[in-house]
C-alpha cells in the first residue's frame, strides 16, 4: 500500500496551489460585492460605505495579492478576520450551526486564511520571488 507521506515532499508547492486556487474563489465574492458581476448583490454592486461593500473591497483587493502570494502572511491575516466579523455579522445570528445559518465558507474561508498567514505563501508566489520566508 502506497504511503501518504510521499506527498509531504510536495507541501511547499500544493500550499502554493491552495493559495492560487483559494483566493480566486474568494475574489470572486470580492467581485459581487464590489463591481456587481456574477450575479451581484441584490442584482447590483454593494455600496461601499457598507460593512458588506468594506467586505468587497478587501476581498477584491486582497484576494489579488494572495493570488499572485504578495504580503501573504499580512494580508492572509486580514482576511481571516474580514470572513470571521463577517460570518458573525451575517450567518451565526441566523443559527449556530454554519450548516443551517449558511455561513461554511466562511468558517472554512477564516481558519483557512488564519493557517495561511503562520504558514506563507508557498514557492511560486511574489513573496518568494523577493526574498520572503515562504
Amino acid at each position: 500500500m502506497l504511503e501518504m507521506s510521499f506527498l509531504d515532499r510536495f507541501e511547499p508547492q500544493l500550499r502554493s496551489i491552495l493559495r492560487i486556487m483559494t483566493a480566486f474563489t474568494l475574489s470572486l465574492h470580492g467581485w459581487q460585492k464590489f463591481f456587481g458581476v456574477l450575479g451581484g448583490i441584490g442584482g447590483g454592486r454593494a455600496d461601499l460605505s457598507t460593512p458588506l461593500g468594506i467586505a468587497g473591497v478587501i476581498e477584491t483587493f486582497g484576494g489579488a495579492l494572495l493570488f499572485i502570494g504578495l504580503f501573504t502572511r499580512p494580508v492572509a491575516f486580514l482576511i481571516s478576520g474580514e470572513l470571521a466579523v463577517g460570518y458573525f455579522m451575517a450567518h451565526a445570528k441566523n443559527s449556530i450551526w454554519p450548516l443551517l445559518n449558511g455561513g461554511e465558507l466562511a468558517v472554512l474561508y477564516s481558519f483557512l486564511y488564519l493557517w495561511m498567514s503562520s504558514k506563507g505563501a508557498g514557492p511560486w508566489s511574489v513573496d518568494a520571488l523577493m526574498g520572503r520566508k515562504h
